[in-house]
């Protein structure tokens, strides 16, 4: 079983060597990560010893970003009932599909395009 931490337990970790911080109720230890971290060292320490669920999510990070959070893991998050509320996210995944849906759009456009440009062709030629 992984340990239990409590809000006030992460806050007492905010400095650039010993940073914890909370990503959809589990805790993280990334003070070896902050020189490592391809968004800056300014990104964790503006979410360190709290709840960066959003701010983790609203960047997107890949596949492999979310490997590297799950090797900083130190356990979970008891929320007391003065904690505030989780933040109702959804974890954005990169992934073929959106990739795909993109390249599908872009491809049928190009199909309207030129079969607008084939009309125009045959009207004024």
């Amino acid at each position: 079983m992984s340990a239990e931490y409590t809000l006030a337990d992460v806050k007492e970790h905010q400095s650039k060597k010993d940073l914890w911080l909370v990503v959809h109720d589990m805790v993280y230890s990334c003070g070896d990560f902050v020189d490592e971290h391809p968004g800056g060292e300014e990104v964790l320490m503006d979410v360190a010893g709290q709840d960066a669920t959003l701010a983790f999510e609203d960047v997107g990070h890949s596949d492999e970003a979310r490997e590297i959070l799950n090797g900083l893991l130190v356990g979970t998050l008891k929320r007391t009932a003065s904690d505030p509320k989780p933040p109702v996210t959804t974890p954005s995944f990169t992934s073929q599909t959106q990739s795909n849906d993109a390249g599908t759009t872009l491809y049928a456009f190009i199909f309207v395009a030129a079969l607008v440009a084939l009309g125009a062709y045959k009207m004024y030629a």
